[in-house]
């Protein structure tokens, strides 16, 4: 059987001939991939199989690069016994951000030698993955190198090289490889975090919450951070953002740093910057926990964006520690933690969004009040939006988001409109789509009515270019200012501020008053009605007992 046809038959899925789509590629390596699971854990599984479409992507990055080389017109006037030397200079490779695979590293030569190497196709890609990291310094000590084990079936494993090797990843319109192997890797990302449920949320947070976060904030350019930054979606997704506004080569106009705690999710968040067209260096060169050890003491960001652990006890708390400006938070949470130290990492301008539960927006326990108190009366607080269920598979816990700004003034040229001592709150509870029994998203148009509701009542560069302005809407969002909100005790949950949603009359309505006296006789016409069945009843009843 040929190498493609055996590949596909071995997936189960018909030939790769004819697929077509980038969805369908994913569909069947998953299902080939999930075949390998064996004896291995869920955090070494979803390494193993990321570490395959990593290795295939830089090969495949690699590659085009060599292609592009190869077709320059000047490559002609070098002496052909040159030429191929010249192919394999490492400086034509990383002056363009393209990764250096050694040749018993690229694809085509595990692909070749998969069934003939000595130890199998498990220690090819464990030397492949070996020598990546040696040749590319940003990669040290995060490649996984878990694939000549006992617990791999080696079989199985180079059935999926196979197929691997003959997706179309490229070929998919004017998509360049890169692309499509980016979206292949967050497809795994949130394929691995609904197999995994609660656990998933050490690394994944769902896609249409972090477009959220960065179509409000509305990253173009400047330093971005996130302190518990998972496998790095907030990133890729604000670099998605500036390529559809800016264009793709405008990605490199945000300079990107993040911390995580756990080491296998800072290998994800690695492999999935670099997959992305994204410095690598930026997540540090280990992972750490933010509150013991700041990697990143002095950085002043323009924007913060951070899914943090919800309700964290167990964390490294100082009562001395210079972030804990606004009160000294809880041993019980570290929510008001996370939310100074982002504080801490804004800039003059700098401006925040946050994922945190629904208890944070009211909690009084231990001091907690009194920190969002001192917090609001900062004017640190510049929008709460109450999310709705079902958001987060991984957690049955109700969120909510924060968003914070250092300055709610115009700045200057900007131009914004002056929001000082104001908080809007917008109620989104009801809005989102369930696209399973378990499982809410917010649509593109949720997406839009959310983050141009912000920037309408911010006045910012983009409500203008669309003719929006900000109006209270029942039900749905109001613009408060810091006296209503210390009336409230500090309580920052929209649906006490937004009320409720106006109904509209119906011009043909019955009129309220005739309404309730047609009713009511109505209802003591059926009371009658029933005394008098009640009666024939009793007489029949009466008439069997004589």
């Amino acid at each position: 059987m040929p190498p493609r046809k055996r590949a596909a038959a071995a997936a189960g899925q018909g030939e790769l001939l004819s697929v077509s789509s980038t969805k369908e590629i994913q569909d069947i390596l998953w299902k080939a991939a999930d075949k390998l699971r064996g004896s291995m854990d869920a955090a070494q599984y979803k390494e193993f199989v990321l570490g395959l479409v990593f290795l295939k992507y830089v090969s495949d990055a690699f590659a085009e690069r060599r292609d592009e080389l190869a077709a320059d017109p000047e490559l002609a006037q070098i002496p052909e016994h040159r030429r191929a030397s010249f192919l394999e200079e490492k400086d034509e490779y990383t002056e363009k951000n393209v990764f250096w695979v050694p040749p018993t590293a690229r694809w085509d030569y595990i692909s070749e030698n998969a069934a003939s190497a000595e130890g199998g196709v498990g220690a090819l890609l464990d030397t492949a993955m070996d020598e990546v990291m040696k040749a590319n310094k940003a990669l040290t000590g995060v490649l996984p190198k878990i694939f000549n084990r006992d617990n791999v079936d080696q079989n199985r494993l180079k059935e999926l090289v196979d197929l691997i090797s003959d997706a179309r990843f490229t070929g998919h319109g004017d998509r360049p490889a890169q692309d499509v192997l980016g979206e292949t890797y967050e497809y795994f990302l949130e394929k691995f975090a609904r197999a995994e449920g609660k656990r998933a949320g050490e690394f994944y947070t769902p896609a249409s919450v972090v477009r959220l976060i960065v179509e409000v904030l509305e990253p173009y350019e400047g330093r971005v951070y996130d302190p518990a930054c998972g496998s790095g979606g907030m990133f890729v997704q604000s670099g998605k953002f500036v390529a559809r506004r800016k264009g793709k080569d405008h990605t490199h106009d945000l300079a990107i740093y993040g911390q995580e705690a756990n080491e296998r999710t800072w290998r994800l968040a690695k492999m999935n910057l670099a997959i992305h067209g994204m410095d690598p260096k930026g997540v540090g060169d280990r992972w750490a926990d933010t509150f013991a050890d700041d990697k990143l003491p002095d950085l002043k960001a323009d924007f913060v964006m951070a899914n943090p652990p919800f309700n964290m006890s167990d964390w490294a708390r100082k009562t001395d520690d210079r972030r804990w400006k606004y009160g000294v938070p809880p041993q019980s949470n570290a929510n008001y933690a996370w939310l100074q130290h982002i504080v801490s990492k804004l800039g003059d301008r700098g401006s925040a969004g946050v994922v945190l539960s629904n208890g944070s927006m009211s909690s009084k326990q231990s001091g907690e009040g009194e920190v969002r108190a001192a917090m609001v009366e900062a004017d640190l607080v510049s929008c709460m939006i109450a999310l709705p269920g079902n958001l987060f598979r991984t957690t049955a816990i109700p969120a909510c988001l924060w968003f914070l700004t250092k300055d709610k003034s115009p700045q200057g040229t900007k131009a914004l409109d002056d929001r000082r001592s104001q908080v809007l709150f917008i109620d989104a509870r009801s809005m989102g789509t369930m696209v399973d029994k378990t499982e809410r998203r917010f649509t593109d148009q949720d997406l839009e009515k959310i983050s141009d509701t912000y920037h309408a009542w911010r006045g910012t560069k983009s409500a203008k270019a669309k003719g929006l302005t900000y109006e209270d809407v029942p039900g749905y969002c109001y613009s408060a200012t810091i006296e209503e909100i210390e009336k409230h005790d500090y309580v920052l949950t929209p649906g006490r501020y937004v009320g409720a949603a106006e109904v509209e009359e119906d011009p043909d309505a019955e009129p309220v008053e005739e309404r309730i006296a047609r009713l009511t006789k109505e209802l003591f016409e059926q009371l009658e009605e029933s005394a008098r069945l009640d009666a024939v009843v009793r007489e029949q009843l009466g008439r069997i007992d004589g």
